[in-house]
């Protein structure tokens, strides 16, 4: 038995899936370093009192990496390696009942909005006076920023409004406090999330306020980036791309999760638009912004999806010649609409058109990178890896997207901006020297 050994009162949290739950890990861990808690992320001393586990329930893979993450903590308790385990997030708000049965030995489990009652239990007080701070768990120089929790989109496909909630958006002021906060600290970059961008404001002010929103984040000093994740095709603000074009300190870049092309498809995914009106609205963003980077993800799979169905999206993603993609397998969730449909593309189908999209991507990725060669770019640097100084441009979003080399020869500081000239390009990566 190991439990002597352990730190009183610190607390190791554990966060799984998207980055809206790094944000409510880090909101959490701010809390609990209020209340005289010692706190870290992922710690890898193994010498936490308790474990705090932020689960996510989005798809199957990830449903699986929470339980498997679950089980290994509760193991952890029983053999003495940690006293408490605690479970949150999505997975614990859809499942908790069936958990609670299946995990009898973690403590207790909480839903995506009960960070009070999670406080509660540690014999701690949730710190009002707190909101909108937290303690960054990413590099230091950037910060995922969510504006909006909850979604009120009817995707047949998605669980998202099941665990989330709502659409409920953080007002104006509010946000522009915490950006002045993070730049306090030395945050340069600021990474706008939300399940849905493009519904910022429509319930507190009436309208779709997402350009107001970002005029404001772009006065407050510091902040050199400010990037857009996860709108909503439909209904999109326009306006955005005339702030984008306007502020120097907007990235030329938006993560625009389209899933298909095909109407029929579009249509039972209740997506809200039709391929006419999607190749539109792509047409009019390179119209307003024509050098801005598009991020989009697809879906390989849906019910009902023919070979003549998949085949217009390869088509279209040939045409289209998106910066950066992403494509899911789909994952045939209970309690969504799309649940009421059979799932009748076999597991292996899904998985070879998935490939076959992101062999095409590859190949465009590779074309457009070959065109950046001799060109020069402002670029943050976020890491060290290898021989390389790692960083981004603009069109660049952590984790996800294209990265910049610099040999470790040329001093970088990391978290700093530097003008690179890229000597050569990858599929996915560009090697470069510093001019500046």
């Amino acid at each position: 038995m190991k439990t002597k050994t352990l730190k009183k009162n610190k607390v190791n949290v554990v966060t799984l899936g998207c980055s809206k739950n790094i944000f409510d890990s880090e909101v959490m861990m701010n809390q609990l370093k209020a209340n005289k808690f010692e706190v870290e992320h992922e710690s890898k001393n193994e010498d936490a009192e308790i474990v705090i586990i932020n689960t996510c329930g989005f798809i199957d893979n990830a449903k699986q990496e929470s339980i498997d993450t679950i089980l290994q903590y509760a193991e952890a308790k029983k053999d003495g390696r940690v006293d408490k385990v605690y479970v949150t997030g999505c997975l614990s708000e859809r499942y908790r009942e069936d958990l609670e049965a299946e995990i009898p030995n973690v403590d207790a489990f909480f839903g995506t909005r009960e960070l009070p009652r999670l406080l509660k239990t540690l014999k701690a007080d949730y710190k009002k006076e707190l909101i909108g701070e937290r303690l960054i768990t990413t590099p230091n120089h950037y910060a995922y920023f969510k504006i909006a929790e909850g979604c009120d989109r009817p995707c047949s496909f998605c669980a998202i409004p099941l665990m989330r909630g709502k659409h409920v958006s953080t007002p104006i002021e509010q946000l522009v406090v915490s950006a002045k906060q993070l730049a306090a600290q030395g945050v340069k970059e600021l990474i706008l999330i939300a399940q849905d961008l493009t519904y910022y404001g429509l319930d507190i002010y009436k309208k779709r306020a997402l350009a107001d929103l970002l005029r404001q984040l772009s006065d407050v000093e510091g902040i050199e980036w400010i990037r857009l994740h996860y709108a909503f095709p439909s209904g999109f603000p326009m306006e955005v791309l005339d702030v984008m074009r306007e502020r120097d300190n907007i990235c030329n870049y938006i993560d625009i999760p389209l899933q298909h092309i095909s109407d029929p498809m579009l249509k039972s995914m209740r997506r809200g638009t039709t391929k006419k009106k999607t190749m539109e609205l792509i047409e009019a963003f390179r119209a307003k912004v024509p050098d801005m980077a598009i991020r989009t993800t697809l879906i390989a799979g849906y019910p009902g999806e023919t070979e003549e169905d998949f085949k217009e999206m390869e088509e279209w993603v040939k045409n289209t010649r998106f910066d950066r993609l992403g494509i899911f397998t789909y994952s045939h969730e209970e309690n969504t609409h799309a649940f009421l449909l059979e799932d009748d593309v076999p597991e292996e189908v899904k998985e070879e058109r998935a490939q076959r999209i992101m062999d095409i991507q590859s190949d465009i990725s590779f074309d457009l990178n070959q065109e950046k060669v001799g060109k020069t770019y402002k670029v943050l640097f976020d890491r060290v890896e290898g021989d390389y100084f790692v960083g981004r441009t603009e069109f660049d979003s952590p984790e996800v997207d294209n990265e910049v080399l610099v040999p470790k020869s040329q001093f970088v500081r990391l978290g700093d901006f530097s003008k690179v000239k890229i000597l050569r390009a990858e599929h996915f990566d560009l090697f470069g020297e510093i001019v500046d």
